[in-house]
C-alpha cells in the first residue's frame, strides 16, 4: 500500500482523486436519467433513444475539439467554461421535456452532450504531469493511473444505482438536476486544484495542427485497440441483459444490473491490485497480455449456464479491464507530446464511446436470434483478441513507439528511480 500512500501525498492529489470522482458522476448518471426523462415526457422509447444518441454523439464529436482548445489555452479556463455551459444544457433539457417538444429535447440533449467538461483528459493529464521524468515521482505513475482508472470504473457502478435512488424519491428530472449541480461544483473545484492549474498551455511553436496526436507514431494503432475494447464492452453490455431475460423473466432488469455491477466491481478491484504490482515488462507487452486476458475472460462467458456462474465469471474477468485501461493510458502519456495530451485524452474517450454504440447495435442483432447469446459473447472476445494480436506484434507501431520513449533500463526493471 506504500505506493498509494505516496500517490495520496503528491501535491494536489487528494483533490484530484475526490473531486475527480464527484465531477464525473454525471457520466454514470446522465445517460440513463436522460433516457428515463424523455421516455416519461413522450411515452415512447424511440425518441428517448434518439435524444440519448444525440447526447452521446455530440460529446464524442466535440471532445477532440475541446481537448485541442485545452492544450492551447490550458485546462483550467476550459473546465470553468464547460462547468457552466453543461448544466445550462441540462436545464434546457428539463425545460424542453416539460414542453414535450421532441426537436427542442434533441437540441438540448446535443447541447448538453457537446458541452460536457473534458474531465477525464484533464485528470489523467494531471497525473501524467505529476509523475513526469525529473519529478522524483515517475516510479509512481502506474499506481497513480491505476487508482484513477479504478475510481473511474466505480463511477459507472454507482451512477445507475444513484439514478434508481433519485427516481425513487423524486423523478428522472430530479436525477438530471442533481447531476447538473454535482458536475458544476465538482468541475469548478477540480479546476482550482494545483495539479490541474499547473498544466500550462502549449507554447506557440508547439501547438497542435492538422491531425494532431493522430500523427504521433503508434497513437492511431492504440486507438484501434481502444476502439476494439469499446466495441466489445458495448456488445457485452447488451448481451448480459439478454442473458438475464432468458434466465430470469420478470426479474431480468434487476438481475442484469447486478451482473453488470459485478463486472464493474471486478474491474475496479483488479485496477487497485495492478497498482500495487511492479511489472517489469515493457508497456506494449503488458498491453498485449491484459488485452489477451480480457479476451479469454469474455470468451468464457459464452459457456456459463446460469446467472450465478456468469456473475462469478464477470467479476473475475473484469479484474483485467482496469489494468488494460491503465496500461494504454500510460503508453499514450509516454508517446504523445505534452502539448497534445488533452486532445489525445479526449480521443481515448471519444473512440470507445462510438465503438461501444456500434458493438451494442451489432450485439442486439445477434441476441435476437435463437442461440445468439453465446455467439455475441464470442464475437466480443474475438474483437478483443484481434486487438491483443495487434498490440503483441513484436515490430508493430505500438512496440516501436513505446521503445522509442523507453525509460532508463534500471527504472524499467525495478520500478524505482535511478
Amino acid at each position: 500500500m506504500r505506493q498509494y500512500v505516496a500517490v495520496w501525498r503528491m501535491p494536489g492529489a487528494p483533490l484530484l482523486l475526490v473531486a475527480g470522482v464527484l465531477a464525473r458522476l454525471g457520466m454514470g448518471v446522465t445517460p440513463l436519467a436522460l433516457l428515463l426523462l424523455v421516455e416519461q415526457a413522450t411515452g415512447r422509447y424511440a425518441p428517448a433513444g434518439l435524444a440519448a444518441g444525440g447526447y452521446a454523439l455530440s460529446g464524442a464529436l466535440a471532445g477532440p475539439v475541446v481537448g485541442r482548445l485545452a492544450d492551447r489555452v490550458g485546462s483550467t479556463p476550459v473546465l470553468r467554461a464547460s462547468a457552466v455551459a453543461h448544466p445550462l444544457g441540462l436545464v434546457a433539457l428539463l425545460l424542453a421535456a416539460r414542453a414535450d417538444s421532441l426537436p427542442l429535447i434533441c437540441g438540448a440533449a446535443v447541447l448538453a452532450g457537446g458541452t460536457y467538461p473534458p474531465l477525464t483528459a484533464a485528470i489523467r493529464g494531471a497525473w501524467i504531469g505529476l509523475t513526469e521524468d525529473g519529478t522524483g515521482r515517475d516510479h509512481l505513475r502506474n499506481a497513480a493511473l491505476a487508482v484513477e482508472t479504478s475510481l473511474f470504473e466505480l463511477v459507472f457502478v454507482a451512477g445507475p444505482l444513484l439514478v434508481a435512488v433519485l427516481v425513487l424519491v423524486g423523478s428522472p428530472a430530479t436525477a438530471i438536476a442533481v447531476t447538473a449541480c454535482v458536475t458544476m461544483l465538482g468541475t469548478l473545484v477540480l479546476a482550482r486544484g494545483s495539479a490541474v492549474r499547473e498544466q500550462r498551455p502549449a507554447p506557440a511553436d508547439g501547438r497542435t495542427r492538422g491531425l494532431g496526436p493522430l500523427r504521433v507514431p503508434g497513437f492511431a494503432v492504440v486507438l484501434v485497440c481502444v476502439g476494439a475494447l469499446g466495441m466489445a464492452f458495448g456488445a457485452v453490455s447488451v448481451t448480459v441483459p439478454a442473458y438475464a431475460t432468458s434466465h430470469a423473466g420478470a426479474g431480468a432488469d434487476g438481475l442484469a444490473g447486478v451482473l453488470l455491477a459485478e463486472w464493474g466491481l471486478g474491474s475496479a478491484l483488479g485496477g487497485f491490485a495492478y497498482g500495487l504490482a511492479r511489472p517489469r515488462a515493457a508497456l506494449a507487452r503488458q498491453f498485449a497480455w491484459t488485452l489477451g486476458a480480457v479476451a479469454l475472460s469474455t470468451a468464457a462467458l459464452a459457456i456459463m449456464r446460469d446467472p450465478l456462474t456468469l456473475g462469478l465469471a464477470l467479476a473475475i474477468g473484469g479484474a483485467a479491464i482496469a489494468p488494460t485501461l491503465t496500461v494504454y493510458t500510460a503508453i499514450v502519456g509516454r508517446i504523445v507530446p505534452s502539448g497534445m495530451r488533452n486532445e489525445a485524452g479526449t480521443w481515448l474517450v471519444t473512440v470507445p464511446v462510438a465503438a461501444n454504440a456500434a458493438g451494442g447495435a451489432v450485439a442486439g442483432l445477434i441476441v435476437d436470434r435463437p442461440g445468439g447469446i453465446p455467439w455475441s459473447f464470442l464475437l466480443a472476445a474475438a474483437v478483443i483478441g484481434g486487438a491483443a494480436l495487434v498490440a503483441a506484434w513484436p515490430s508493430g507501431p505500438i512496440t516501436r513507439a513505446d521503445a522509442a520513449t523507453a525509460l532508463p533500463p534500471r527504472l524499467c526493471q525495478d520500478g524505482q528511480p535511478p
